[in-house]
Parts: structure tokens; sequence; C-alpha cells
């Protein structure tokens, strides 16, 4: 129902976070089907308060978590940083999750500090999904939110790409086929008989047309030939002074 809509969604689903609208009722890329099959379990490794942490993506590989400590203890306390890194290399993955130690300070980093630019970097914050939100499903398993044109795997229903509100259009039916209410089929009718009698006119007028055209095509067949007869008639009369 339209009542019931909202731009962020409350439970994830990852057929309807692949529509712009939420509407979509087949996938249209395989990354969906692929997260419609996953069943995925939240990393149990993760300590902390899921609902007093916050994600903070598209962060630059050379920040650290001394300059993230910095930036975000302006809005309040906080209780721990895990910047993720590659196992193998110990490089920065470009995402990290703070947690705070009070409700407030997490509303106000969220609110303040989203696409706030860290490094030369615009970053992206949002709230931990991955332990609040029904259903979740990452990214690398064809989930997620938001994504990139480029990729054609644009995903909805999160703070980056909230959904649209669809166009709610009442069930009209198609006169094409005689369907409807009698009074368009009916208009339909009349039209269609108002053309054909337009047509039959047109057909009387162009009859009525066709003598007057026939006998301007003689008259302009005769003025011609007599055009010739005096031409002929000049030129022979030169070549007898010229003799």
């Amino acid at each position: 129902a339209m009542n019931d809509w909202a731009p962020i969604a409350k439970e994830y689903d990852p057929l309807k976070a692949g529509s712009i609208d939420g509407t979509d009722e087949e996938p249209h890329d395989r990354a969906i089907w692929r997260a419609m099959l996953a069943r995925y379990v939240p990393n149990k490794g993760v300590t902390g308060d899921p609902h007093l942490t916050l994600f903070v993506a598209r962060l630059n590989l050379q920040t650290t978590e001394e300059k993230l400590k910095e930036v975000f203890s302006r809005y309040g306390d906080i209780r721990k940083i895990r910047l993720v890194r590659d196992l193998v290399t110990g490089f920065s993955k470009g995402y990290a999750f703070i947690e705070y130690k009070e409700e407030r300070a997490l509303l106000k980093a969220h609110r303040d500090a989203n696409r706030l630019v860290i490094d030369q970097h615009e970053i992206f914050v949002d709230f931990e999904l991955e332990r609040t939100l029904r259903g979740w499903i990452p990214r690398r398993l064809g989930g997620g939110f938001g994504g990139k044109k480029e990729s054609g795997q644009l995903r909805f229903g999160g703070r980056d790409r909230p959904f649209r509100k669809p166009i709610n259009l009442p069930n009209v039916k198609n006169d094409f086929f005689g369907e409807g209410s009698s009074e368009k089929r009916n208009w339909s009718r009349e039209g269609t008989r108002d053309w054909r009698t337009r047509d039959r006119d047109h057909e009387r007028s162009r009859d009525k047309r066709r003598p007057e055209r026939e006998r301007s095509w003689t008259w302009g067949e005769s003025e011609k030939e007599r055009d010739f007869k005096e031409e002929r008639s000049r030129g022979r009369e030169r070549k007898d002074r010229d003799r």
C-alpha cells in the first residue's frame, strides 16, 4: 500500500533493492539472482553494539584510524574504531566501523558527517546494516545498496540511493481492443464513421476535379504543339531568306 511506502528499506529484499521504486517482479541482472539465493549470516567475530555503530565508506586508502578518530570524535565519545584491512596485504579497503558510547553522538555524526571530505575524499556515512537490517545481503553476494552506474548493478532503498515513490495509476483498460466504457466505444465507432464519410467525400471531390485536370493537360499539350509549329515556320522563313 502507498501508505506504507518509505524511501528507506525497513527490511532487505534483493529484488526490491534492484528496483528504483521497489516494484520489480523479475530480477534484471545476475547479481540479484545470486543475492536472492544467498543465505548470509553476519560475522560472529564482530563485537560491539550495532545500534551505536556507524558505517563509513569511500575513504582514502591512506586514511588511518588516528585520522578517523580525530574527525569523528568531535561528535561525541568513541568506544571503538575498526578500519577494515586486507588480510594478506594489510592495506585499507576504504571503509570502517565507528562505535559511539551514546546514541546522541551517533545521530549527530550520521546527520553531519555524511559527504564530509577527509584526505581529499568525500565519504559516505550510514548506520550499520549488517546486524540491524533484517534479511541483509552484502554487496559481494549481489546485495547491498547504492552502486555505480557504470556497473549496471544499482541498488536502491538505502541512504545513498533511496527508493523513488511509484506512480499510483488507476487500472485503465485498453480501448484499442473494444474494452472500457460504452461511451468510449461509441465515441470510437463514431470517429471511425466520420473518417469513412470524410474519405468518401474526398473521393467524390477528386472525381469532379479529374475532368478539369484532363482539360488542362490537353490545353497544355496543344499549346506546346502550336508553339513548336510557329517556331518551325520561323526557321523555314530564315532559311528561305538566306538562299
